[in-house]
């Protein structure tokens, strides 16, 4: 595959809406649209074509990574005038594979993607740390992209992000953004993150909280009066908490979720739902914001699962939502299909029983 054929396919996935474009051996290139992997009419791809792809990417940004040397790598390839891609790039039974996700070239806003107003709220914090949860492809990015866009334009503050790779560029606007890759800009998140505490940042976001000493770094953050922001592949508040002292030695559990207690403003949880029409995709999000009932279940391993009944009673005053609660205003609102929303739900009986009481 040459140059050409290979940005005329990145320019066809752009044109049709695709989120994900695929080259593996013994497969053409593959599209995924709304969920969904589609092949692409063209010859199955050998091991010499997709060395051949990574390797132009690479190039494209003067990257000297040996080919061989690589079995996970994370890269970015523009094209101007028509978008941005995230590049990933594996080795599987051997032979490169290639991932390219789309990044449109519009930073999107709270309004953009149809969330619930509340994040506007979040948004406004001025520090602590908001975590935004969810599955590989749940739209975590966008969301974060989403808030600092917010911020961007309401705070005149300076905003720091280590990114892996970046994704959405943040113009300067009413704020300063600085945006650091890892790899080119910094070996990884924990000196990201140290070096970031010295760059006089207002608001900090971290892709992604993966071990002790970036959540400890990422803690002491917004214990020290920064807003961070980052994501946990967690699929619920609940299982956020958990996951987060989890990374740490027993002995030191307890502390943590006393600092999480204390410094956490909110978590936002979400899956990525199918339209009713079959025209994209919809977000369901579970919203928790941090009060100080929340505060009392954080603290208490043995009440964390009880987290979900104290936000779906805080919707009215706080703004929080469970996903059942959403889900049914999705449903109803005919977003998305009622098959649609019971396999989605945390517990499909007791949300098929709670419809019928609304």
């Amino acid at each position: 595959m040459d140059i050409k054929t290979l940005d005329g396919l990145l320019r066809a996935a752009v044109a049709h809406g695709v989120s994900d474009l695929h080259f593996r051996p013994g497969s053409p290139p593959l599209f995924r649209i709304n969920g969904t992997m589609t092949p692409v009419k063209y010859d199955c791809l050998l091991p010499s074509n997709t060395e051949a792809i990574a390797g132009h990417f690479l190039a494209s940004l003067g990257d000297k990574m040996d080919l061989k040397e690589i079995q996970e790598y994370d890269t970015s390839y523009s094209i101007p005038g028509v978008s941005r891609f995230r590049i990933n790039i594996y080795r599987q039974r051997g032979s490169l594979a290639i991932v390219a996700r789309l990044i449109p070239a519009e930073v999107p806003t709270v309004e953009s993607l149809g969330l619930p107003p509340v994040l506007n709220t979040i948004g406004k914090e001025e520090r602590g740390l908001v975590l935004v949860t969810g599955a590989t492809g749940s739209g975590k990015s966008t969301t974060l992209a989403a808030l600092i866009n917010l911020i961007n334009n309401t705070r005149p503050c300076h905003i720091l992000t280590l990114e892996d790779p970046v994704e959405y560029v943040h113009p300067n606007r009413k704020a300063t953004v600085s945006q650091r890759e890892i790899g080119p800009d910094t070996k990884n998140y924990v000196i990201g993150l140290r070096a970031a505490l010295r760059q006089d940042p207002d608001v900090i976001l971290v892709g992604e909280m993966r071990d002790a000493e970036s959540t400890d770094i990422a803690l002491k953050a917004a214990e020290t009066g920064h807003l961070v922001l980052s994501t946990v592949h967690t699929t619920d508040a609940a299982k956020t908490i958990g996951r987060i002292t989890s990374l740490f030695p027993a002995e030191e559990q307890f502390f943590v979720r006393n600092r999480l207690a204390d410094n956490l403003k909110a978590t936002i949880s979400q899956r990525l739902l199918p339209r009713v029409d079959g025209k994209g995709r919809v977000v369901a999000m579970e919203i928790m914001i941090v009060t100080q009932t929340v505060q009392e279940y954080v603290r208490d391993i043995n009440r964390a699962e009880g987290l979900k009944d104290v936000i779906e009673k805080g919707r009215q005053q706080y703004g929080m939502q469970s996903f059942d609660q959403h889900l049914s205003e999705l449903y109803r609102s005919n977003a998305i299909t009622l098959q649609t929303a019971i396999h989605a739900a945390t517990n499909p009986s007791d949300f098929e029983r709670a419809l019928h009481f609304e």
